[in-house]
């Protein structure tokens, strides 16, 4: 009978290893649970009013959120995306950034963008503006202070 030693894995990446991959994936299932919620009646007030896209939508998650298909599709897919960057430390940290920064952007479209202009096909009110801000400003800083580089310490031999 023989015995076979297996290669220690302490440095191979697992999935949501680090605090970058495990945020990652807190947002990334956050964001499907948000899609997936604005398609559920009771969650989301006047869904027989949703459309596709457009500020004509008067379905509001929580009734405070105005969403439309489109606009719980991105949800979904910014949550399977999370999921997928947060398989590697860099993959986490990427989304994080750059995700926030999206945001960043949505919440400065969502400033200067009528809330009932025809430029308005996500759609966005208010509140979803100041949630876009929040959002951003959480996940560019955690993204920066939890995507740096992951250093493991070395052994020295005598």
């Amino acid at each position: 009978m023989s015995t076979t030693s297996r290669p220690a894995t302490s440095g191979t990446n697992r999935y949501a290893e680090t605090p970058a991959q495990k945020v990652a994936v807190v947002f990334g299932v956050v964001f499907l649970l948000v899609g997936v919620a604005g398609f559920i009646p009771g969650l989301t007030t006047g869904l027989d009013t949703i459309q596709f896209a457009g500020h004509e939508s008067d379905a509001l998650l929580f009734g405070v959120f105005q969403v439309s298909i489109l606009h719980n599709l991105v949800h979904i897919l910014y949550g399977l995306a999370g999921l997928g960057f947060a398989m590697t430390h860099v993959g986490a940290r990427n989304y994080l950034i750059w995700g926030g920064a999206v945001y960043a952007l949505l919440w400065l479209y969502g400033l200067i963008i009528a809330d009932d202009a025809v430029a308005n096909f996500v759609p966005v009110n208010t509140a979803d503006d100041w949630l876009h801000f929040a959002l951003a400003v959480a996940m560019i800083l955690l993204g920066v202070f939890l995507g740096r580089p992951v250093t493991t310490p070395t052994r020295r031999t005598a």
